[in-house]
């Protein structure tokens, strides 16, 4: 049994967190900006808060996060209250939240300053992986580190690897991005024609999906796609925009040519005019179908 830390109770980190006590025993504190949440973790699977950061990470041998994006990791870890403050020797920080590379390669060189290992640790698969334990999680890192922490992740992945260095993860996490939104596009684009065409949708999916159009997405969202409904379930377009966002900024320094994902985003700022901040992203059938 580990002694471990989970920072950031969201959507994600909630359900990340229980599977560290419910599959794995381990003694875990968590620590969310909302104590009240942090509570009702605690009395859910019989773990422990902190009012801190840093008290959530005193004596723990991972401290894992998942927060927002780069300012709400750095108001996490630094500081008196930050999580930095109270790890020991030894211990391991991963970071679970998508964010850029330049936060990842940063907390890296801080952690080895004062002798702690570091892992960025970006997951795929929204909040049904994060509830049934089925996360990709992609990793940046060294491999000493990353063998120490892969046992504990494990406990919520379907696929841990590590890809390379630090920072490695978050730009895996971006290729992913970038590819869904491409796809979901698509997917938007094919089944609108369907519909306009006049085929039953449902037997088009039923042979389509068992060839090369195949994918997640396709098994997953195209009924609620067809039926125009995206409320309440799935990964919000405006955390999506937020990491397309980091996705163009990255492609300018390493001179990627991203124009259908600068173009995707900006449906995306379409569909959040309409007030979908907060629809699932295949929320992009909207433009197509209420035009």
């Amino acid at each position: 049994m580990a002694k471990l830390a989970f920072l950031g109770l969201g959507v994600m980190g909630y359900p990340m967190a229980g599977h560290l006590r419910k599959k794995g025993g381990h003694d875990v504190t968590v620590y969310n900006r909302t104590p009240e949440k942090a509570a009702q973790w605690a009395k859910e699977y019989g773990g422990k808060s902190a009012p801190t950061p840093r008290e959530a990470a005193k004596d723990c041998d991972l401290v894992m996060m998942c927060v927002g994006n780069d300012d709400d990791i750095r108001s996490v870890v630094y500081g008196a209250d930050g999580a930095l403050g109270g790890m020991k020797k030894g211990a391991i920080l991963v970071d679970h939240t998508t964010a850029s590379a330049i936060i990842a390669r940063e907390l890296e060189a801080k952690c080895r300053e004062k002798g702690f290992g570091f892992v960025d640790a970006p997951v795929s698969g929204g909040q049904a992986g994060a509830q049934n334990g089925q996360l990709g999680i992609m990793c940046g890192g060294d491999e000493a580190t990353f063998a120490k922490a892969k046992p504990v992740l494990d406990l919520y992945a379907k696929m841990c690897a590590l890809i390379g260095p630090a920072g490695s993860g978050q730009l895996t996490k971006m290729v992913n991005q970038i590819a869904i939104a491409g796809l979901l596009q698509g997917l938007s684009e094919a089944l609108n024609f369907a519909k306009r065409a006049g085929l039953d949708v449902e037997k088009v999916i039923g042979v389509i999906s068992k060839g090369a159009a195949q994918s997640w997405q396709m098994e997953n969202r195209w009924k609620a796609m067809t039926e125009v409904k995206f409320d309440g379930f799935g990964f919000a377009v405006d955390w999506m925009r937020k990491d397309l966002g980091i996705c163009l900024e990255e492609a300018k320094k390493n001179g990627a040519r991203l124009p259908a994902t600068a173009l995707i985003d900006q449906f995306y700022a379409q569909v959040q005019a309409r007030g979908g901040k907060r629809w699932d992203t295949s929320s992009l059938m909207n433009l197509l179908a209420k035009d």
